[in-house]
């Protein structure tokens, strides 16, 4: 569809007919069990968190305020309004830095995409196929606007997964409403004047806040579409629209080139570890060192850790609580070195308050090198004797070189479960995420992950 020249909007015409017209009957099965393995990722996310005092605050806010209670918050023993439970499950989903990455863009997809799309189908009683078809526009959607204004958004202090997860809620809810095209376009466009969201709060449970906001405001922006608003026809695009606005020259042609058959989505990768997605290679790295020569801290005189500027932006910093650990360079080369495993208690604050991590952590020197690219490391660690070693790694455990496998993601499901209390459950909620695509609605699924 050729946009009006003198209005704009190529761009939400576009996505709207992408995500209107899109066939469940056209997506691959790769793409499909891509998807799955996205929520099963996701839940288990969540649900080791539960109990956690944020997770609890945002609950708390959030009940109050709450209409019709008809969506599940995920191992609360309750229900929200959709909105409601949408804000607080994308809160839960993204509070351990443990979630998917799009690593281009390093959006996590399903936190701000998946609440959405399971609150407004326990609302409108929608299948399981259509979930997963919403879940995998929503993400397409988010990754490609992210490609279009990266790496400047985000090195701009925009938090990305915030404010590209609004489109993706925002597409996923019009495709599980059965929008038209125009009002797909149109829920974009009242979504770009919700988005938000910084990488200044990142060592926050503001940061959360964020993600929680864009799965609340992508269904409102549907809703509102639903109902007859309508946005600029170049909100996105145009000169004073949300690219522009919010970052550098965007690359426009990263939205629209190859949509529909090139499925940015299905690039999507998991985390091994409980932090963010550009320290995986320093882990990586400093468990080879250790492997190789398994010495006692004292043993090491200093570290340097290189990589591009996104992992010194991210994570050159002081690490006085579990946020920060979660970004921090510092602690994942300690961890690496001092403790031989990256796991979830190793990044909050009694790892944090360790004298003997504290004092590893102050021999870890960053550097930048442009010539390393996004994603990977270089670990040098001199030794009290002399010696030096190094290791590099571009492909960390978890990277699309080398994905986690369903088995892995069955035992992470397991792990995180646990930690809420839900291990004994774990074996039916997993039976049941892989079994959604034939389930005729999300209830079962639902009534498992309600706790």
């Amino acid at each position: 569809m050729a946009a009006d020249s003198a209005t704009g909007g190529f761009i939400g015409q576009a996505l709207g007919a992408f995500i209107a017209g899109s066939d469940w009957a056209a997506i691959p099965p790769a793409l499909r069990h891509e998807a799955k393995r996205s929520i099963l990722n996701h839940i288990g996310c969540a649900l080791g968190v539960v109990r956690d005092p944020a997770v609890g605050t945002a609950l708390r806010v959030m009940r109050e305020f709450s209409g019709p209670a008809v969506a599940t918050v995920y191992g609360q023993g309750l229900r929200l309004d959709p909105m409601s439970a949408a804000f607080v499950n994308a809160i839960a989903a993204n509070l351990l830095d443990y979630d998917d990455t799009h690593l281009q863009t390093v959006i996590h997809p399903a936190a701000p995409v998946v609440p959405a799309a399971f609150a407004l189908a326990e609302q409108r009683g929608v299948s399981g196929a259509v979930v997963l078809h919403a879940f995998l526009l929503g993400g397409e959607v988010e990754c490609r606007i992210g490609n279009a204004v990266s790496p400047g958004h985000y090195a701009r202090g925009w938090h990305i997964t915030s404010t590209c997860g609004v489109f993706g809620a925002a597409a996923a809810a019009a495709k599980l409403l059965g929008l038209s095209a125009a009002q797909c376009w149109h829920a974009l466009g009242i979504a770009a004047s919700q988005s938000a969201g910084l990488v200044e709060n990142l060592p926050s449970a503001a940061k959360n806040v964020g993600v929680g906001n864009a799965a609340r405001h992508g269904i409102l922006a549907a809703l509102m579409a639903e109902q007859g608003y309508e946005a600029a026809p170049a909100a996105i695009e145009g000169p004073l629209g949300w690219a522009r606005s919010m970052g550098d020259v965007p690359d426009l042609a990263a939205i629209t080139e190859g949509l529909g058959t090139r499925w940015e989505i299905g690039r999507n990768t998991y985390k091994p570890y409980p932090a963010g997605i550009v320290f995986h290679a320093v882990i990586d790295a400093c468990l080879e060192l250790r492997a190789a020569a398994p010495l006692p801290p004292e043993a090491i005189a200093g570290v340097t850790v290189a990589g591009d500027a996104l992992l010194l932006a991210r994570g050159d910093r002081e690490v006085r609580n579990a946020r920060d650990a979660r970004v921090s360079i510092h602690h994942s080369a300690a961890l690496g070195l001092l403790r031989g495993r990256a796991g979830v208690a190793d990044f909050e604050l009694p790892a944090v308050q360790d004298p003997a991590l504290a004092a590893l952590r102050a021999k870890v020197v960053p550097q930048l090198d442009p010539g390393l690219p996004r994603g990977a490391a270089r670990v040098t660690v001199r030794y009290a004797d002399g010696r030096e070693a190094s290791r590099t790694v571009t492909a960390p455990r978890g990277s699309a070189a080398q994905p986690m496998s369903d088995a892995e993601l069955e035992a992470k499901f397991r792990d995180n479960a646990a930690l809420g209390g839900f291990g004994a459950q774990a074996a039916a909620q997993i039976g049941a995420i892989w079994a959604l695509e034939e389930a005729a609605d999300p209830a079962l699924l639902m009534r498992l992950l309600g706790g």
